[in-house]
């Protein structure tokens, strides 16, 4: 059984005063939900503090549970994962229904793919429309078998894990942490040694959670921008604690409505500034933002910092196309900077947005145009003029939880009031994100 969205509830913000104050956004998507399926794979108690318990999360939470792991929550953001240790995971009696978490669901195909067992994968409409084929090519390639897809290597779908998964040598045919991540998780519990070769590198938590969890992974430079990859298989893996940093596409969203809205002055406390996640605050500091960096220090083994930011004059830039895996789910809430900037900003290279939740590129340019920006998609470049916005658009969000809040960003800041269609998918990865803006000086209705 696939997963049903509660009634649609539109919702619109309207132009605030200055943002001040201290938050603390919700913890980082992509390390909550490894630390989820570290914790299944770990033999021992791992201990979770600052989970993201958006609905996502809860989804590879439930398939930890259903694949053999004791899970428990504590108090918010703290949870124990017991494990079953590699290559002891249960057969899963139903269907894992991941919902809307695309990283979810990829990343436990790898974990299923490592192991003898048969396991459904379903999801929403929304995940049901997603590519799964890149991830399952490479797993078939490491012993998977798909005994079941819907059309084009989609959800739902069966796979069957390989008794002994095959040692491989892959390069990813584009920039992404889920495949990588995917074909090391199947790796882990293959007898021989996984190699993962990016021309661009992406995200790195995966490499960081498998080194503080005992595994031998080393990861080196490839290329011009490239990393490869080299994981030896069948590790021991011993439970650690983790502890989650606030994640940087959510703290994206307070952020660059304090520097559109004049005379805010915000600090975002405790943010990864992981090389691999900062594309957008280096983009935004580029386009003149006042953007500070304080406390920096270290946390479960990520960088993190207090980030304070400022109404700022921003101008427009040409963000190149080799930044775009540090921070591919900034660029609807970029385009939304974008706006209010001066002159014309060109984001290039953006064709991996058009498979994310929804086409992304075409609803942000939507969006944008529905309030009265002016924007063009040139190939997989998004072109966006900036200058007043007049807002009184309505937005079609699509299901996309990132053009719901960039959106409602634009709102505080426009002549009028931007209204989106859909609020209700925020859930599931920034759960406080009203309240935590309303706790700002922001005004929605």
């Amino acid at each position: 059984m696939t997963a049903t969205h509660a009634p649609a509830a539109p919702l619109s913000a309207h132009a605030s005063g200055p943002l001040t104050g201290r938050v603390r956004p919700p913890g980082d998507k992509s390390v909550s939900h490894r630390s989820m399926i570290f914790g299944l794979l770990a033999v021992g108690e791992t201990k979770i503090e600052g989970l993201l318990e958006g609905e996502d999360v809860l989804r590879t939470a439930q398939a930890a549970r259903q694949l053999g792991a004791r899970v428990v929550r504590h108090a918010p953001g703290s949870w124990s994962v017991w494990g079953v240790g590699l290559g002891s995971l249960l057969q899963p009696v139903e269907t894992l229904d991941f919902g809307n978490a695309g990283t979810g669901s990829r990343l436990m195909m790898g974990v299923v793919a490592g192991h003898p067992i048969v396991a459904r994968f379903d999801g929403d409409a929304s995940l049901r429309k997603r590519p799964m084929k890149r991830i399952l090519d490479p797993l078939t390639l490491q012993g998977a078998q798909v005994l079941e897809q819907a059309e084009g290597g989609r959800l739902p779908l069966v796979l069957q894990g390989a008794s002994e998964p095959l040692p491989v040598e892959y390069k990813t045919p584009v920039a992404s942490a889920q495949i990588k991540s995917a074909v090391l998780l199947c790796g882990l519990n293959s007898p021989g040694r996984t190699v993962v070769i990016e021309a661009e590198a992406s995200r790195d938590h995966t490499e960081k959670m498998l080194a503080h969890f005992g595994a031998k992974v080393a990861s080196e430079l490839y290329g011009a921008h490239g990393r490869k990859i080299t994981l030896e298989g069948r590790p021991e893996l011993v439970a650690r604690p983790v502890r989650v940093p606030a994640d940087p596409s959510s703290a994206a969203f307070p952020v660059v409505a304090a520097l559109i809205t004049p005379g805010s002055d915000i600090v975002v406390e405790g943010v990864m500034t992981n090389p691999l996640r900062s594309g957008l605050l280096t983009t935004l500091q580029e386009m003149g933002a006042d953007i500070t960096l304080d406390n920096m220090r270290e946390e479960g083994g990520e960088e993190v910092a207090d980030v304070r930011a400022r109404f700022s004059s921003l101008s427009g830039v040409d963000v190149p196309a080799e930044r775009a895996p540090s921070m591919i789910d900034e660029y609807p809430i970029l385009a939304v900077a974008a706006s209010f900037a001066k002159g014309e900003t060109r984001m290039r290279g953006l064709s991996e947005l058009r498979v994310k939740e929804s086409d992304r590129l075409a609803a942000i340019a939507a969006g944008l145009k529905a309030n009265g920006v002016d924007c063009e998609i040139v190939g997989d470049d998004l072109i966006v003029r900036g200058g007043p916005v007049k807002g009184s658009g309505v937005v079609e969000t699509h299901l996309d939880h990132r053009i719901a809040m960039s959106f409602l960003v634009m709102g505080l800041a426009a002549s009028n009031k931007v209204t989106v269609d859909d609020e209700t998918m925020i859930a599931t990865s920034f759960p406080s994100f009203r309240p935590l803006m309303e706790g700002l000086g922001a005004r929605f209705s």
